[in-house]
């Protein structure tokens, strides 16, 4: 049966409208109009959140894990409809979906194989030493324990991986807290089907109805209902650097202050050593075209920046990157938004000093076409604003003398999700120093890849120092995000009657 969206909120397994609304703007289809939440929403579904953490934050990790993987089968069981509205809103390909519906789901499922396990709890146990001199030692537990609602911000580029059962909705329900989630207008109709498949899992399993809330709507005000709401404990956004900065600023200026786990995107600097450069430079330009082109660059992991050295190899990288890419042509955008800042962001590079262009962009409308330019690392180093994130498929081939002002380009750099670093056994030598350096700066350093593909996996690491992200101690990737929203407590003396079960005896 064809899913039709109700074009409301869900707060705590309500659908609900409100007077305000907004206009959806599908690639294809009928335009819908969707409630547009605000102050009064956010508090029923924060409150709510709060009255359902009173159990859900103290359930037994089987049972949130049960929970998590119910999600999983219900999602996948609207495996047709949530493709179908997808593509619809967003002009991703079929294929696309289905692979990021895998994604989703194969998450929420690793996450639930994580809890059961324990381990992430990092329980301690200090014995107490009852005949130590000169003072006794009491008996101390420790665990990590749930923070409280979080709020959690839909992406636009991933209706699925990091919206409404994202990443960030999947670690904070396994770690006990409840979540609100402030679905992206960008594909409202697909949050929604996800947001029924979430609170079919929870009338499946029995949890209170207050463990997920839905709040639609495209104002500023309801965004910083959200974060400001004092029962609101923490925040998770994968969005742009300047409306993540507001809602941190927000978070920060609280009366009681709140972590704020941001993800902004950077342009993952790719690093080609000069021996990997002389020995194929062309397949090396053809596999940067396919991942910049990848998606139509709408990638936080977009591969934007390539630094190489002046020398062999250099003219069949370039040859073959700009051939590869001027046979892909132009794709559709997220949105009109996205397209219109892209088109800025290319004019902006075209017009800076030193500036050459090796494949011009051609964007009409909400479709766009790569662009690739050319500057030296001398015109680099003298202009930061070459080093901002253009969202889309742009790249830019930074040329240097020789490994020692490649170096200094990588020292120069801010916060990075990833840097890359494309080498041969030959390059060792020349590579060793770059390592120490971008460690500092990114949260996941490759070697002969691409940094497009984010595995969800435990070691996995997708976050950076700023501007990358808020937070360069978290991730948004992988078991180890379930921590933002865990806070370590410790027990003294405490009986077993009264402790979480997490530490009793046995």
């Amino acid at each position: 049966m064809t899913y039709r969206p109700k074009s409301k909120h869900l707060i705590a397994g309500d659908w609900i409208g409100s007077e305000d609304s907004f206009t959806s703007q599908p690639v294809t289809g009928d335009a819908l109009s969707f409630s547009s939440g605000g102050v009064a929403e956010v508090d029923r579904a924060a409150q709510a959140a709060e009255e359902a953490f009173a159990a859900f934050g103290w359930a037994t990790r089987d049972d949130r894990a049960t929970l998590l993987d119910t999600i999983a089968e219900e999602i996948d069981a609207r495996g047709e409809d949530i493709t179908r509205l997808g593509s619809a809103e967003t002009g991703l390909p079929e294929a696309r979906l289905q692979g990021e519906r895998g994604r989703t789901t194969g998450q929420l499922r690793l996450f639930a194989d994580h809890i059961r396990n324990g381990d992430y709890l990092d329980r301690r146990h200090d014995t107490a030493l009852p005949d130590r001199a000169p003072l006794p030692r009491p008996d101390l537990k420790m665990v990590q324990r749930p923070i409280g609602p979080v709020a959690v911000f839909g992406a636009s580029n991933f209706p699925l991986a990091f919206s409404t059962a994202g990443g960030d909705t999947a670690a904070a329900l396994a770690a006990g807290c409840p979540v609100v989630v402030k679905g992206h207008p960008a594909h409202p109709a697909t949050g929604e089907i996800v947001a029924e498949a979430i609170m079919a899992a929870i009338a499946r399993c029995g949890m209170p109805a207050g463990v997920f809330s839905l709040i639609q709507g495209t104002s500023h005000e309801l965004g910083g209902a959200l974060v400001r709401h004092p029962l609101i404990k923490a925040v998770g956004f994968t969005g742009s650097l300047g409306a993540g900065r507001a809602l941190y600023d927000l978070c920060a200026a609280r009366p009681e202050p709140i972590p704020f786990f941001g993800e902004f995107g950077s342009v993952n600097p790719v690093f080609v050593m000069p021996e990997a450069l002389a020995g194929r430079g062309a397949e090396l330009g053809a596999a940067w075209a396919a991942s910049l082109g990848m998606g139509v660059g709408q990638f936080c992991t977009n591969p934007g920046i390539v630094i190489a050295p002046e020398g062999p190899g250099l003219e069949a990288f370039v040859g073959a990157a700009t051939n590869a890419l001027s046979k892909t042509g132009a794709g559709v955008m997220l949105t009109d938004g996205i397209a219109d800042s892209y088109r800025r962001g290319v004019a902006k590079v075209a017009s800076a000093r030193g500036v050459r262009e090796l494949l011009g962009a051609v964007c009409d409308r909400r479709n766009a076409a790569p662009a690739v330019y050319s500057v030296t690392a001398g015109d680099w180093l003298a202009n930061g604003a070459l080093a901002e994130e253009v969202f889309g498929p742009l790249g830019i081939l930074v040329t240097a003398a020789d490994a020692e002002q490649m170096l200094d380009v990588a020292k120069g750099l801010r916060g990075q999700l990833t840097a890359t670093l494309q080498m041969d056994a030959a390059d060792t030598d020349t590579a060793a120093p770059f390592v120490p350096v971008l460690e500092r700066k990114a949260g996941r350093l490759l070697v002969n890849g691409w940094p497009t593909g984010v595995e969800v996996a435990d070691a996995m690491v997708h976050g950076g120092p700023y501007p990358a992200s808020s937070n360069f101690g978290a991730t948004s990737v992988g078991t180890l995000s379930i921590r933002r929203f865990l806070r370590p407590v410790c027990y003294q003396n405490m009986p077993d009657s009264l402790l979480p079960a997490d530490l009793r005896a046995g």
